[in-house]
């Protein structure tokens, strides 16, 4: 699956590595920057779902 994480670049990384956590990460983006003056970015990225997401 594809999934975009728009935010601060803070919020996407701690976003990310929680995902990393339940799903296979197979690949992130580079960061796309919003228009000045936001502050925001985006970043894309290929998951898939874990096998066994039990802690």
């Amino acid at each position: 699956m594809r999934i975009r994480l728009h935010g601060t670049p803070a919020e996407t990384t701690a976003t990310l590595a929680a995902l990393a956590r339940v799903l296979t990460i197979r690949a992130v983006s580079r960061p796309y920057p919003d228009r000045p003056p936001s502050t925001r970015h985006r970043i894309y990225l290929d998951a898939t779902p874990r096998e066994d997401t039990r802690p």
